[in-house]
């Protein structure tokens, strides 16, 4: 087991770090909040596919480096997607870099994304739409979509229960699916949605289909969530949907995308720490700084010890599943690792910033709202550990995995 990032991933992450650096600067961030505050379901229809975010080559004043400084944060009416942020890295390849850095390249360039706490559909985009269309698509579906999902010009989201929860709320009947899914994240900017069909409680396996959600038989609510992530609950009508690979497309898109969002908690966790740190240093009291107090470090290192735990058992997954190997169990353990430290980290982050921990205008309370929407999508960590238990014990799943290196 080698965690060392090739030249490429190396690469990749550095682009992302200094794109994110540029653009997902606090200012910019509030400026986007105040700007395109969450919607009220009954207050905002859905944007049209004009309004969605479009991948354009930036200009000298929203790339990195460019001449005119920094620009104000535009987003896309209804969304709360940073408009010029995913331009930039759509132009710069980033979105379809997964392809050739694979799962451990994106979780890199995820991380960085969560140091910011960067509001673009990345994560999702790329472990609902481009990752499984290239593993399992058609090479129809591949050269159809493909090319826009890596430009940008596609956005896709999965309607995926993380904790795996048995049978789900969508049936299928001749390519028709029906049925509700009250929460699915960046859904209100999404052309695609990834929707698992027809998995019965305590056995057999879910089917994949790809939703268009520019049908009328797709309806598309605002929802609020603790992040901005444009959720929305999605109505299905008998809408068309194409299926995507076999039986086995469920469970790797399911690991990728476990994969992925710890990787993206514990950029959440770092940059919340980060924060943490440099408050603690700067601040003083009783003519010293905070950070020389035994307590205040002892919570930050419990804080940097879980957030290396995430970080750790996310590669150790990532790895797997490039290289490969059985990687289901693993990435369970990353996600109950994000779920169950992630909530106890940035709950430290604020508390080291005494009363400015409070203040929801200040940077850290951003990680906050991310750090427990991560730990809410990703599933209870009690019913992601039965899950674990479950796999680990299968004779069958338990032997495939610990026969591996």
């Amino acid at each position: 087991m080698d965690f060392t990032p090739t030249e490429e991933q190396t690469a990749a992450r550095d682009l992302a770090a200094g794109i994110f650096a540029d653009l997902a600067t606090h200012e910019r961030l509030s400026e986007q909040e105040r700007s395109s505050a969450q919607p009220r379901p009954s207050a905002q229809p859905r944007p049209s596919a004009q309004e969605r975010p479009s991948t354009q080559e930036p200009s000298a004043a929203t790339a990195p480096g460019g001449t005119q400084g920094t620009p104000a944060a535009r987003t896309v009416p209804g969304t709360g997607v940073d408009e010029e942020l995913w331009k930039a890295l759509c132009g710069a390849g980033l979105v379809g870099a997964a392809e050739e850095t694979g799962l451990v390249g994106l979780a890199l360039v995820l991380e960085e994304q969560g140091r910011r706490t960067a509001p673009v559909p990345l994560a999702a985009t790329s472990v609902y739409g481009l990752l499984p269309v290239a593993a399992h698509g058609t090479p129809a579906q591949r050269a159809r979509l493909l090319p826009g999902l890596r430009d940008g010009t596609l956005v896709a989201t999965g309607a995926f229960p993380l904790p795996d929860e048995g049978a789900g709320p969508v049936t299928e009947e001749g390519g028709l699916l029906t049925g509700t899914v009250p929460v699915v994240p960046w859904l209100r900017t999404a052309t695609h949605v990834l929707v698992p069909v027809g998995r019965a409680a305590g056995g057999g396996t879910a089917r994949l289909f790809l939703v268009g959600t520019d049908q009328d038989t797709v309806a598309v609510t605002p929802v609020e969530t603790t992040a901005p992530w444009a959720a929305g609950r999605l109505e299905l009508s008998a809408a068309r949907g194409e299926p995507l690979g076999d039986g086995g497309a469920y469970a790797a898109t399911l690991e990728r995308a476990r994969t992925a969002f710890a990787a993206l908690q514990a950029g959440v966790c770092a940059g919340s720490l980060a924060l943490a740190v440099a408050h603690t240093c700067e601040r003083e009291q009783f003519g010293r700084p905070l950070s020389t107090n035994q307590a205040v470090q002892l919570r930050a290192a419990d804080a940097h010890m879980e957030t290396e735990a995430i970080r750790v058992t996310c590669y150790e997954a990532a790895w797997r599943h490039d290289a490969g190997l059985p990687a289901g169990p693993h990435a369970l353990t990353a996600a109950w690792w994000a779920a169950e430290a992630g909530r106890r980290v940035v709950h430290a982050g604020q508390h080291l910033h005494g009363g400015v921990g409070a203040d929801i205008t200040h940077p850290v309370h951003r990680h906050f709202l991310w750090g427990r929407q991560l730990d809410a999508y990703l599933g209870p960590p009690a019913a992601l550990l039965a899950e674990l238990g479950e796999a680990l014990a299968d004779p069958e799943g338990d032997a495939a995995w610990r026969d591996q290196p």
